[in-house]
This record gives structure tokens, C-alpha cells and sequence, in this order.
């Protein structure tokens, strides 16, 4: 047995080992990795703001760096995991179309988090809303409780993984903003392939981020804001 599994299982055994993954589970996994040492704190809240006006129907850029970081296989079935998906959208009335991205939305009340009955669906203080694989038994309630359908289950066995984004055979996974990009000061994925610039990512909670800025300068929309979540992905344009 390697020294890592060795002070993984002791680490483990500790109470306080314990009390922190159930405090923030995954994100001493996330630190022992990366040797990230900064704590998450609510001084910051990740968001992103997306320009309807300049995401262009057919472009998936964003759907295809999602998945090579986050090792998906691409597939659309009802069984394939989508982190992101494209939605058209056509306003039968005046017959506009808009094309837009969708995921997560990273509410700030997340309803995945409130039924989950084992705590893997979790938001961390930064705004970042994950689910620990090691907590999830695969019940499927946080993919009801979404009202943006962004969740996946996975049915089949996995391989070649990417180190930084564990997955599993059983469980819930869904958009993760990129965090493992984030937590070393990296963009997410889908952010830095658009070719259109259409996505700016940002603190929230900074009114001096560029992200805050434009939100304050240009009428930005949450999908489904009567459900009061306070959505961490608002459109522009929508």
C-alpha cells in the first residue's frame, strides 16, 4: 500500500478528518490533490453571465470542451451524461431563435441540495454546487427536484477518467463549473473554448469583477425566476 492510502485511511480515522468531508465533502480530496490550501468563503460567489445575442445556433464548442475536460462521452441518449446542453429556443409569435447553453444553474437554494437524504448534494460557500460521489446512493431525487433538468445518472462503467474529476457508475453528476480549473485560478472549460466570447465568468459577489459590472449594465434574466433560487448563471439577451 502506497504512503498516500496510508495517510488517506489515518486521515480518515481522525474526528476531524470525519467533521471536515461532512462539513465540505470532496474538497479535501480536491486540496490533497492540488495542495490547495485556501479556505472557500462566501466572499466570493463564482458565476456566469451568458450572451444569447452572441452564442450562434449550431455552435457546440462549449457542449465539446465540457466534455473532453470532464471525460463524457458526447453520447445524447437518455443514458449519456450531459454537463451541458444546447437548447434552441424559437418565440412562436414574432419568430425570433435564440441558442443557448444549459446547465447547472448553481442556485444559491438549491433544491438537489434540500431532498438530497445523504448530504452528497452539497453547495459549497463560493456558490459551487456538487455532488460527492462517495456520499451518493443513487436515488435520483435531486434529478426530480431540478427544474432545469441538468442532472445525469451514471449507468454504465467508466474508464480513463481524468484524475481531477472522479466519476461513478451509480451516482449523480452534473455541471461542476470546472472546479478542479477554478480552485487553481483557471477558467472553466466551456468559458475558454467559446470562440464567441459569450460566456463571462466571474465573482458575483465583487462589485468590481467584470462579471458584477456588466450584470449592473445590461438586463440579464435567471430561467425560472419566479422559483426565487438566485440562480449563479444568468442570460443576456433571453
Amino acid at each position: 500500500m502506497s504512503d498516500v492510502n496510508v495517510q488517506r485511511r489515518q486521515f480518515l480515522k481522525t474526528s476531524a478528518g470525519v467533521a471536515a468531508i461532512a462539513i465540505a465533502p470532496g474538497m479535501l480530496l480536491l486540496e490533497a490533490a492540488h495542495g490547495g490550501t485556501e479556505a472557500v468563503t462566501n466572499k466570493l460567489r463564482w458565476g456566469m453571465l451568458i450572451d444569447t445575442t452572441s452564442c450562434k445556433e449550431g455552435c457546440r464548442e462549449c457542449v465539446t470542451a465540457c466534455n473532453k475536460e470532464n471525460g463524457l462521452s458526447g453520447g445524447v441518449s437518455p443514458t449519456d451524461s450531459q454537463w451541458i446542453r444546447k437548447v434552441e429556443l424559437k418565440d412562436l409569435h414574432g419568430g425570433r431563435t435564440l441558442s443557448l447553453p444549459m446547465m447547472c444553474q448553481h442556485c444559491e437554494h438549491p433544491p438537489c441540495v434540500d431532498v438530497c437524504p445523504t448530504a452528497a448534494s452539497f453547495k459549497r460557500d463560493d456558490g459551487i454546487v456538487l455532488v460527492d460521489r462517495h456520499r451518493c446512493i443513487g436515488c435520483r431525487y435531486c434529478m426530480m427536484a431540478c427544474p432545469y433538468k441538468a442532472r445525469s445518472f451514471v449507468h454504465e462503467p467508466l474508464h480513463d477518467q481524468n484524475p481531477d474529476v472522479p466519476r461513478g457508475k451509480g451516482t449523480v453528476e452534473a455541471c461542476s463549473m470546472c472546479v478542479h480549473r477554478v480552485d487553481r485560478g483557471q477558467l472553466p472549460a466551456c468559458v475558454e473554448a467559446c470562440p464567441n466570447k459569450a460566456i463571462l465568468f466571474g465573482n458575483l459577489n465583487d462589485p468590481g469583477s467584470e462579471i458584477s459590472k456588466k450584470i449592473r449594465t445590461v438586463a440579464s434574466t435567471q430561467v425560472r425566476a419566479d422559483l426565487q433560487l438566485n440562480t449563479g448563471i444568468r442570460y443576456q439577451g433571453l
